[in-house]
């Protein structure tokens, strides 16, 4: 979110004015804060808050530092030391800076990455006074608000507002949601009406159901979505895997987590991957490579995947057995 705002950097000299606390209680507070900023091209004298006085001291600023403040926050950065005060000293241990070329008042554009949800998580939090006592308070019993739909409409109506202005841009997110056959109606309606507006991400969903009921309804529907929500999407056509990129798969993974496979060996795991799937194939990888380290070996060999795939079955199989043998579990 870009955004212009006055600063001033330039060379300090400043001059602290103190007068006497109210209240009849002894003791000086400071008043005002004059400080003198010096460039190449000119120098001003500016009346300040007493409060960037404790900002200067935070900084620990001194006369002949080249600072930084900004207007709209009174933020104060040091910078350095003044290139003109090098020779003060034989050693020391201070970075020294050229004196500031430009005008004493500058205007810097400022470029911030905000996301929606830190807009909404930081007006979620409840202001409280500034005495002592509710400090204290908000320490010891922090408050936890919610981002209501009034909120988010608040908060897209100032960041639209900007927009029109020019002052921020809008750069869309991406949404990945896997498995979305498990969300629910209540979720898919939330989803239906979110993705209506201007500041919608893109939304990628990823399932592998094919018919199936969407949770919480007796509907059957293609995926398990609702199907007007189907009717938004753009369904990307996916082709299965052919044997010889399995391989390539198999053996990036290998090499990943450091195992030790033949040629051989590998081209009966793509097989195997082909007959079940992918992952069961990546699954068998961990208990080749620990069968093959307890015979005193560094490398998978066809035997250590003969014995893996005849102890590990894949869930297609496993089904098939408790279909064929359902008279011998209890149901």
């Amino acid at each position: 979110m870009p955004s212009f705002r006055a600063h001033a950097q330039a060379r300090l000299e400043f001059c602290l004015f103190l007068s006497y606390s109210q209240g009849g209680s002894y003791g000086k507070v400071v008043s005002h804060v004059i400080i003198g900023l010096k460039t190449v091209k000119g120098a001003k004298q500016l009346k300040l808050d007493p409060t960037i006085y404790d900002s200067l001291q935070k900084e620990k600023v001194s006369p002949g530092d080249v600072i930084y403040i900004e207007a709209s926050s009174g933020a104060v950065k040091r910078v350095g030391r003044c290139d003109a005060y090098a020779t003060e000293f034989d050693l020391e241990a201070e970075e020294y800076v050229p004196l500031p070329k430009g005008d004493v008042h500058k205007k810097k554009e400022i470029v911030q990455d905000v996301t929606l949800h830190d807009l909404d998580s930081a007006n979620a939090k409840p202001q409280g006074g500034a005495d002592i006592m509710s400090v204290m308070g908000q320490m010891l019993k922090p408050k936890k608000t919610e981002v209501t739909d009034k909120l988010r409409q608040e908060i897209n109506k100032v960041v639209n507002r900007y927009i029109d202005q020019g002052v921020a841009e809008l750069v869309p997110g991406v949404l990945f949601v896997d498995e979305v056959h498990m969300l629910d109606i209540e979720c898919f309606t939330y989803l239906n009406r979110a993705l209506e507006s201007a500041l919608a991400p893109i939304v990628i969903f990823a399932t592998n159901r094919g018919l199936c009921s969407i949770r919480g309804t007796d509907m059957v529907s293609p995926h398990g979505l609702p199907v007007d929500l189907l009717d938004r999407l753009v369904i990307i056509r996916t082709l299965p895997y052919t044997p010889q990129e399995m391989v390539q798969i198999l053996a990036l993974r290998a090499q990943v987590e450091s195992i030790g496979i033949d040629e051989e060996s590998l081209a009966f795991l793509g097989e195997v991957g082909d007959r079940t799937s992918l992952r069961h194939g990546v699954q068998l990888l961990t208990p080749s490579m620990m069968l093959a380290r307890t015979n005193g070996r560094d490398e998978i060999s066809r035997g250590d995947l003969d014995e893996v795939d005849s102890l590990f079955h894949d869930a297609k199989f496993s089904a098939r057995l408790l279909a064929e043998q359902a008279d011998k579990y209890i149901s």
